[in-house]
């Protein structure tokens, strides 16, 4: 998909969502600035790509629709091969960074083994493990509860002494001192409930 979606300068591909539209997922990407015309006349130039269409444009992006076919000796082959699933991915003119789950360390093992051997350049970045089955990529918070939480660490809320108080937290988000306080508690005890807890539990 690297290969297809390959763009040059600063612009940035994301892939938005892969909807399973027959036997092959149809992949909705979004591409920001300018280069639309040369990005197009690319994909559709590539052997894999049957058809792209835009869905969607806002300012300066637009949205496509890719109907494609992977080569069966392509990285996504290998990863769908693996049960993994494709959680997002974001590509530049260098490189691409992905972010997959997994059915079981097996399959992990088995892709890695695989690029490994295929000399795909892979920096691993974080490797993510839930305590929880349900409790997804953040641990089950919210991405208001992650936000509110990484801020008031960063801000020096937990600090001895506390360098921002829970007033000026909250303007910075435009919600009421309760609000940012539900919010923070809110953030803390799912934290707890998916990490030390279940951890106990298990």
């Amino acid at each position: 998909m690297g290969q297809i979606l390959r763009v040059e300068g600063a612009t940035q591909v994301t892939l938005e969502t892969m909807v399973p539209l027959g036997s092959t997922p149809t992949p909705f990407v979004r591409i920001t600035d300018g280069a639309r015309r040369s990005f197009e006349r690319s994909v559709r130039e590539h052997d894999s790509v049957s058809a792209i269409r835009p869905v969607d444009t806002h300012d300066e992006e637009t949205l496509y629709a890719l109907e494609w076919e992977p080569p069966d000796d392509s990285l996504f082959r290998e990863f769908t091969d693996r049960g993994a699933a494709l959680l997002g991915a974001t590509g530049s003119a260098d490189r691409w960074q992905i972010e997959l789950r997994f059915p079981t360390h097996d399959a992990l093992s088995a892709f890695q083994e695989y690029y490994i051997d295929a000399d795909v350049p892979v920096s691993v970045e974080k490797i993510y493990n839930p305590t929880k089955p349900d409790a997804g990529p953040w641990y089950g918070l919210t991405a208001v509860q992650r936000e509110t939480l990484t801020h008031a660490v960063e801000s020096g809320y937990y600090s001895l002494p506390r360098t921002i108080s829970t007033k000026e937290l909250a303007a910075e988000f435009d919600i009421s001192d309760q609000a940012a306080t539900e919010r923070l508690r809110r953030g803390i005890s799912t934290l707890v409930e998916n990490t030390l807890l279940a951890a106990e539990s298990d």
